[in-house]
């Protein structure tokens, strides 16, 4: 009999393909440290933006499908490199101009323009930690700064000045000639000012431990130990693999380029590179890059205002090979196929819900879908009924599935207030409503009289049915067209529900009602 595990080895899931890939690696023996260690790497240099939650999601899901393969214990750490110098200000934060007086300053350093916090560095990391405790992550949190000042970097920095040639003749390989000129694998934080330098090193000893270099005319000497010194970002990459004997970690296909850069210096400084999964980006709705400094694009909070944590969790995990815009539309067709996904997991094979992404979501303790009006069907029901508020579409929602209740199905609950708020703030701005060509017309007269003379219960399969043939005899083709007319004329939106559904929902005596409006003219005016 083949067990899940068995299947799991099997599963071309990506989670599972990378955890194999995580697996090979101790395929001879256990790590000496005891575990298996994920990464995930953050720059708090601006407000933690949806690709950020992103990375943790999806290297959770990897976790996940490891823990199910093998016995080895894992741990996953967020680090944070808080300690870089802040190079711009970001565009969508407070106090623009005091920020600006602390350009270069390590993040930790830099006032927090909030005020609710020590630093920015820490208000930052605040958010980011908050966002991943609501979905329930577990996960170790690691701050650069403390990491540098504790000593834990200590051994990393002492190789890397043993090492300084090496790790120089990497680097100088990938910069422009005149980059290299003044090009250091250390940055020193300036005893003056506090801030971290750009300059070129006079000397590295490796036997004291120390980097000489000049500031303002002045030569300074600063042991490398401490937090008197970090690492510029690529070699941080992979000396960070080396301290923490990292596994695998994720990140975005812009730095690809330098994985090379990355495992060689870990290398260098002893390590063994990690398993890499590069994901292309997030777009925003003009498909340009989601970035933390220009804060464009969707936020965590911004989707979570308009949909439970689940539907990101099942956004995140479809295609991270692929690019993908990431704007409030896609939020109702995220809610809706992850409950599809919810639903069809009971009667699955093994290999079929090791293949489910809710599966993935919940590591495999997948609970029931309780959504049995889609969030779609939702939004159309708010339409319709002039947005009265959540009690107004409980209302319909009874008449359509009398055994729920916002106690015993807190999830369609959740989902309708939800709706409420989506369609307040995207769709009534947006919709707008056509007259019925007279092909249309006679169709929709059609339509009211059959559901006039409707004597059956309200099924949405049969009054799909009925509407489908409506549209069949008066010579739509293809029938399509038939429901984007009911959609324009009705919805004031191009796509919509499945109509049938829709009827039953709202009601038959309700949407005859609202055709006769339409066919008046009462939905167009003004």
């Amino acid at each position: 009999m083949t067990t899940l595990r068995d299947a799991a080895m099997q599963s071309k899931a990506w989670p599972f393909e990378e955890a194999r890939r995580v697996l090979k690696r101790y395929e001879k023996k256990d790590p000496e440290k005891g575990y298996v260690l994920f990464e995930t790497g953050y720059g708090p240099s601006g407000l933690p933006h949806i690709g950020t939650f992103g990375e943790v999601a999806r290297t959770t899901m990897i976790r996940r499908a490891f823990e199910l393969i093998s016995d080895i214990p894992t741990r996953l750490i967020c680090f944070s490199d808080d300690m870089d110098g802040m190079r711009k200000v970001p565009e969508n934060v407070p106090q623009q101009d005091m920020l600006k007086q602390h350009l270069q300053l390590p993040l930790t350093a830099v006032p927090d323009p909030f005020g609710t916090h020590d630093s920015f560095g820490g208000h930052n990391n605040a958010m980011l930690r908050r966002f991943l405790d609501t979905f329930g992550f577990a996960y170790e949190f690691v701050s650069a700064t403390e990491f540098y000042k504790s000593g834990q970097f200590d051994a990393v920095l002492l190789r890397a000045a043993e090492k300084y040639d090496a790790i120089m003749e990497v680097m100088l390989a990938s910069l422009r000639e005149e980059r290299q000129q003044t090009y250091s694998c250390f940055l020193p934080i300036s005893p003056k000012t506090g801030r971290v330098l750009y300059v070129p090193i006079k000397n590295v000893d490796a036997k004291a431990g120390t980097i000489t270099f000049d500031e303002d005319g002045e030569e300074i000497t600063l042991p490398i130990t401490g937090g008197n010194v970090k690492l510029q970002w690529k070699p941080d990459f992979g000396a960070r693999w080396a301290a923490l004997d990292v596994d695998f970690e994720m990140y975005g296909k812009d730095h690809s380029t330098n994985t090379p850069i990355y495992d060689r210096i870990c290398e260098i400084l002893g390590g063994k590179k990690p398993e890499h999964f590069t994901y292309e980006l997030f777009l925003d709705q003009h498909g340009q890059k989601i970035s933390k400094s220009k804060g464009n694009g969707l936020s965590i909070d911004e989707w979570l205002t308009y949909a439970a944590t689940e539907s990101l969790s099942y956004f995140m995990y479809q295609k991270p090979k692929t690019a993908k815009r990431m704007y409030f539309d896609v939020i109702p067709k995220a809610v809706d196929e992850y409950h599809q996904q919810l639903r069809a997991f009971p009667d699955q094979t093994p290999e079929q819900q090791l293949a489910n992404p809710v599966w993935h979501i919940h590591g495999g303790d997948v609970p029931a879908s309780d959504l049995v009006v889609p969030f779609q069907m939702l939004l159309n029901l708010a339409s319709v009924a002039g947005a009265t508020g959540k009690d107004g579409l409980w209302g319909f929602i009874r008449r359509y599935a009398p055994e729920a209740s916002p106690q015993t199905h807190p999830s369609l609950d959740a989902a309708a207030g939800f709706a409420l708020r989506y369609f307040e703030d995207f769709v009534a701005p947006t919709r707008t409503f056509r007259e019925p060509t007279e092909v249309e017309r006679r169709a929709m007269e059609d339509l009211v009289a059959r559901l006039a003379a409707w004597d059956q219960p309200a099924d949405p399969e049969a009054l799909q049915s009925m509407v489908f043939a409506v549209g069949k005899e008066h010579g739509f083709e293809p029938l399509r067209d038939w429901f984007s007319a009911l959609y324009q004329v009705l919805l004031g939106a191009d796509q919509g529900p499945r109509f049938g559904g829709f009827i039953a929902l709202y009601g038959v005596d309700e949407t005859r009602g609202l055709i006769e409006d339409a066919l008046a003219g009462k939905l167009t005016v003004g």
